[in-house]
């Protein structure tokens, strides 16, 4: 039977270009995949069909000789379509590449990148700290760059030689069955090239492992879980490739005075029963190390909150300050002497414990005790 047009098989015209044949292809190789048609002959030979057009068409040389030719050019021995694993079907490998290969990073054809390793360090510091920002010292255990070969990997300083497993893919093949299996090559672990002679120190790899110490800029205001990166400073890369990237990331432990949300802080301050009923001003720390007063009004009751402007964190790279929220709580005297007490019973017996202008709040709550129980009786 004769073969059907590529073009035609595609289903596409001879002006697509090659970003129009590969969706094309995509979508018809998903569509009649083996996998996806188990047991349908025709299925496997249109997956054949378009695989083998495919491989020409992708091909600018292979394409201009189609174009003039046609399927004549790839007879006699041509080496064009139909020369790879049984009617142009170059197996599941080849697929998976084709299709998914631009989302993994273009990792399907050509040599390993060799890049080096990213790496995280976990860093505590203070609020103080997040407030001020530091320049902190810290020591990493990392890969370098081999002192001995310079990162080369070679003994000798000659430069690695094309792998003669995997010709310099990477990667080798093996069939298995309807499918050619793909794995990293074993000889040169992906690297797509071998070293005659390496290095004594490294064994090859052009890299050992150091500790090394870092500066790090903590800016002021981080929060905690904030993330910086250093870059080029995570392990080295085989062989002299690119090193990865430092990770660091903040952790800020919890203050003994204050709370943080955001940029505002928060602090509970006790304060005397006689300075809540009476009135007066406290005296309160802030978060760079100052202090601020508070006027308190007569008659303050607990969980009263005042706000200081401007007296909170700072704001990642902004001249501003978060606010600063102060919330009183109402100390109830002890350990009292036989005159306070004596004082404070005087007190009651004038009506200071319960009238109602001297205790609004338990006066309201009582009130609406007595008509939740009333309404249950009527």
């Amino acid at each position: 039977m004769a073969k059907r047009d590529y073009y035609e098989v595609l289903e596409v015209n001879r002006e697509t270009d090659e970003k129009g044949l590969k969706s094309a292809f995509r979508k018809l190789a998903m569509k009649y995949h083996p996998d996806r048609n188990p047991d349908d002959a025709d299925a496997e030979t249109n997956f054949k069909e378009i695989n083998e057009a495919y491989e020409v068409l992708k091909d600018a040389e292979k394409r201009a000789a189609y174009d003039r030719y046609g399927h004549a050019a790839f007879e006699q021995g041509g080496g064009g379509a139909g020369q790879r694993g049984g009617a142009g079907f170059s197996g599941f490998g080849d697929i998976f590449e084709e299709m998914f290969g631009d989302m993994m990073g273009g990792g399907g054809r050509g040599q390993s990148s060799g890049r080096g390793a990213d790496l995280r360090y976990n860093m505590e510091i203070s609020l103080e700290d997040a407030f001020n920002g530091k320049k902190a010292t810290i020591e990493v255990p990392t890969s370098v760059n081999c002192g001995s070969c310079e990162g080369t990997g070679s003994e000798d300083g000659k430069p690695p030689s094309m792998c003669p497993s995997c010709n310099g893919r990477g990667k080798v093949r093996a069939q298995q069955g309807f499918f050619t299996i793909e794995r990293t090559c074993p000889t040169c672990q992906g690297q797509g090239s071998v070293i005659s002679d390496p290095c004594g120190v490294c064994g090859g790899s052009g890299r050992e492992r150091k500790s090394k110490t870092l500066s790090v800029n903590v800016p002021a205001g981080v929060e905690d879980g904030t993330r910086i990166r250093l870059t080029g400073e995570g392990e080295a890369g085989m062989r002299g490739a690119q090193s990865g990237d430092l990770y660091i990331f903040l952790s800020v432990v919890q203050h003994r005075i204050f709370q943080r949300e955001g940029a505002n802080t928060f602090c509970n301050v006790p304060i005397p029963m006689t300075t809540a009923a009476l009135g007066g001003e406290i005296e309160v720390p802030t978060v760079d190390g100052g202090r601020a007063r508070i006027k308190i009004p007569e008659g303050t009751q607990g969980g009263n909150q005042f706000r200081l402007r401007s007296k909170g964190m700072s704001v990642m790279r902004s001249d501003a300050r978060g606010d600063m929220f102060v919330q009183v709580s109402v100390e109830t005297p002890v350990k009292l002497t036989g005159e306070q007490k004596d004082i404070l019973r005087a007190f009651e017996a004038a009506g200071g414990g319960n009238a109602e202008n001297h205790n609004p709040e338990s006066q309201g709550f009582f009130s609406k005790v007595k008509d939740f129980f009333e309404d249950l009786t009527e």
